[in-house]
């Protein structure tokens, strides 16, 4: 099989959660220039239709799916818009805070998002996989925090652990299907989302100080992750996770 073969999507459908902006927009319009029809999924109506506008713009197809991830009934709807033969999982929180300041509320808020809802996205567009016979390519956008632990991030690093123990069970589950399941572990990325951080400069000191690499990640980089582990260049990876971390978690 040519690369260029491999990463040729035209006639796949791929649901992108959380495509409005940052990693999401990026894996859609990536996945989009390949060939992919892609579903963008996230609350905001307006930053969907504008990411759509560009991926038709420049020749792909996309249509939008407004969806608030913490109603099972607009998870539900996924099935009525599907079968897909690739999700994005990309949808999630954060809350920085300190353990002992944690309420219960900020607490659900994070797992509610980033674990239920993650887990019931994926299981109906699986469950449309498995009645469509659709050999199909599941990845989570989990963090390098579902690897290692994080200051002040303890609900997001136990959300994204959980992520990643998912995952290896959702691997071993849907193997005799064909089906794979993966996730991709970014380290600190440029988004809009991440850049009032960044703009401390104690923070991005830390945050670089701790990338052997160098320097933060751009969206671009988790999504080449992501058309890697949804091209059949890697057909006999699951149940695994790509760190995109600079190396961060080597240390």
């Amino acid at each position: 099989m040519t690369i260029t073969k491999a990463y040729d999507f035209k006639g796949k459908r791929a649901l992108v959660t959380g495509a409005g902006r940052g990693i999401g927009k990026a894996c859609a319009k990536s996945l989009a220039a390949a060939g992919a029809e892609i579903v963008l999924s996230a609350r905001t109506k307006k930053q969907l239709e504008f990411v759509r506008d560009e991926i038709i713009g420049s020749g792909g197809k996309a249509t939008v799916q407004v969806a608030n991830l913490s109603s099972m009934k607009d998870v539900n709807n996924f099935k009525n818009v599907g079968p897909f033969n690739i999700l994005v999982n990309n949808a999630g929180n954060n809350i920085p805070e300190h353990f002992c300041k944690v309420t219960e509320e900020r607490f659900d808020k994070i797992m509610d998002l980033n674990v239920k809802s993650a887990f019931f996205v994926a299981q109906v567009v699986a469950r449309g996989m498995v009645e469509s016979g659709i050999k199909g390519s599941i990845i989570h956008i989990s963090s390098q925090m579902g690897i290692v632990g994080g200051k002040n991030r303890t609900v997001y690093c136990a959300s994204k652990h959980a992520m990643e123990g998912f995952c290896k069970g959702m691997a071993l589950d849907l193997a005799e299907n064909g089906i794979r399941v993966n996730t991709v572990c970014p380290t600190f990325i440029e988004t809009d989302l991440t850049r009032p951080f960044m703009e401390e400069k104690d923070f991005k000191d830390y945050i670089i100080n701790r990338i052997p690499l160098g320097h933060v990640g751009q969206t671009e980089d988790v999504a080449d992750a992501v058309l890697f582990l949804a091209s059949d260049m890697s057909k006999m990876v699951t149940g695994s996770s790509i760190k995109v971390d600079g190396g961060w978690t080597a240390v």
